[in-house]
Order: structure tokens, then sequence, then C-alpha cells
């Protein structure tokens, strides 16, 4: 199987009706689908402006996070984490999606014009650790009070 293959097959598996959602990618023009948080993964949103530099920390200590997300212009960027996290995670101006919430998720072997993959699953299940996703949170916020990279 090749990587986007496995990524459609992990990310459709938690769809109600996988096949739909296979199919919804496939067919649909702007190439996503809604699919429900809190069964995989859930997805920690955070503000653009703190997102992509956080991506940047992770990307620099860890060889591969977990899938990344982001809408149109970066606005939103949303880190894919364990299920239950939501649930447990306490900070202003992080939104969470868990049980009950359902997100829009492009395929992950396309481009499209709305939300885009920042670092696209792989098929294997990798989440990005929620300590660690604060560790860069706190890392990247320190980065930018100081007006940059140093």
């Amino acid at each position: 199987m090749t990587g986007a293959k496995t990524a459609v097959e992990w990310l459709a598996s938690v769809a109600p009706d996988p096949e739909a959602c296979r199919w919804e990618w496939e067919r649909n023009p702007l190439g996503v689908a809604l699919l429900p948080a809190g069964r995989a993964w859930d997805v920690l949103i955070l503000p653009g402006g703190l997102g992509c530099p956080t991506l940047d920390v992770l990307t620099r200590v860890l060889d591969q996070p977990g899938p990344v997300l982001a809408d149109l212009g970066d606005s939103r960027v949303g880190f894919f984490v364990p299920p239950g996290t939501a649930a447990r995670w306490v900070g202003t101006g992080i939104r969470t999606a868990g049980p009950g919430t359902w997100i829009v998720v492009p395929h992950p072997g396309r481009a499209t014009q709305r939300v885009r993959w920042l670092v696209p699953p792989d098929g294997s299940g990798t989440l990005t650790d929620p300590a660690l996703l604060e560790l860069a949170m706190h890392e990247a916020a320190a980065r930018l009070a100081r007006g940059g990279d140093g």
C-alpha cells in the first residue's frame, strides 16, 4: 500500500461509513470529508500565529509529528493528538475537537483550496504527544515574545 492509500484507510476508518468517506474524497470537487474526532484522534486547534511556529519547534525535535492541518491562509492549525486529550486540555485560545465534534479533512494525497495538510498522515496512526505539543507551544510563544528565533 502506498503512503496516501494507507493514510486514506486510517482516516476513513473513523467515519460512520468508511466507504462513503472514500467516495466523498474521490467524487467531491472540494476534495474534503467530514470526520468525527474523538475515535482515533482528537485535534487541538491553535491560532495560526502560534500554530505555525509551534510546528516549526516540533519538527526540530521530532522526526515525525502526528498529522497537522491548516485552513486557508494558515489562520488555524490543527494538531492530531491521542483521543481523550480534548477533554483534559486546559489552555486559553486553544480550541479542541473531541467526541461529538467533526472536522473537515482533505484527502491525504491531494491539495484543496480550503484546508491542507502541513504534515500529512502516513497511515501508521502516529499522533503528536500532547505534552511535547505543550512544550513546543511554550517555546514558540517565548520565541514570539522575544521577536523571532532568538
